[in-house]
């Protein structure tokens, strides 16, 4: 079947609704049991900031990127990067189903771990060699699959802790992509690197509530301001001032959990004073409001434990 060559535009640029706001998630399957397969028409793109993982349980499904098209079998493990354009087809008779599972990779990162969230970054490189080991390696395929199956399950049943089996099953599966990748992921992060930024990070998690510069933080550290942001974003993924919002906002989240406060106390206690900005930043981070935030969360955890 000749592949349409469709432009790429217009792009649909999907929101992610989180099926659950402190895992930064959504996954479900779809089924397709008719006979009907082939390039619908039109056939839409589209496109999301979460990365997103793909697994055919049975029959065929035909998936087209920007620079590619597969055709995915049962066992089957796809990833695709923030913002990659995408559509995709059932592609033969047999009835289908997959899984999708798409997810804000950024906050499952802490203090210890952020120095390989821009392995999976496409502002440093592109995710695809992710799908070169999937293809070259059947039982990292497997183990990747297994891992998507075991977070989608773990979804559905919503046993009590399901929220850290999901957390250390995302773990399992990025560990995985990092320790099998055939490049040498090693020379772009040393833990050097981390021990030499270890006071600037100190720094910034005891003034959060203070107002944070990048000079101030320099002269901690003795370099100069253009090292010193090059520097940081190399070994951390991310800017300096991303770095400082990122830890600000996942304090605002603890708070907003665990005092009563209102949201411009909170505002205030991460040091953000500028309540229309703490709002814009949270937002980006959550998808929500700090209030919506907040009930969302007292809403999950006023469920209580299952008695034995």
């Amino acid at each position: 079947m000749p592949l349409p060559l469709a432009p790429l535009a217009p792009i649909r640029n999907e929101e992610v609704i989180y099926q659950n706001p402190l895992l930064f998630l959504k996954i479900w399957e779809i089924t397709h049991d008719n006979a009907h397969y082939g390039f619908p028409d039109p056939w839409h793109w589209h496109s999301h900031k979460q990365v997103e993982f793909l697994i055919v349980c049975q029959g065929e499904l035909g998936i087209q990127t920007k620079s590619a098209y597969t055709v995915m079998k049962a066992g089957d493990v796809l990833m695709l990067g923030s913002s990659q354009p995408h559509r995709t087809h059932k592609n033969s008779p047999v009835p289908l189903r997959q899984i999708v599972f798409q997810i804000d990779l950024t906050q499952h990162f802490d203090v210890s771990t952020l120095s390989y969230l821009h392995f999976f970054s496409e502002l440093t490189h592109s995710l695809e060699p992710f799908n070169e080991l999937f293809r070259a390696k059947p039982d990292v395929r497997k183990a990747a699959y297994d891992l998507v199956i075991q977070i989608y399950e773990e979804s559905q049943a919503k046993t009590f802790g399901y929220e850290l089996a999901i957390s250390a099953a995302i773990k399992q599966l990025l560990l995985l992509l990092l320790r099998n990748d055939t490049r040498d992921l090693s020379q772009l992060t040393e833990d050097e690197s981390i021990t030499r930024l270890r006071p600037a990070l100190t720094y910034i998690d005891e003034h959060l509530a203070d107002r944070i510069t990048v000079d101030e933080v320099c002269t901690l550290m003795n370099l100069s301001y253009h090292y010193f942001i090059k520097y940081f974003k190399k070994i951390m993924g991310m800017s300096f001032i991303d770095y400082v919002n990122y830890k600000r906002i996942k304090k605002a989240e603890r708070l907003l959990l665990t005092r009563d406060l209102s949201i411009m106390e909170v505002s205030y206690e991460v040091g953000i004073t500028n309540i229309a900005q703490f709002y814009k930043l949270f937002k980006r981070h959550n998808q929500c409001s700090p209030k919506e935030f907040k009930q969302r969360l007292r809403d999950r955890l006023n469920v209580a434990p299952p008695i034995h």
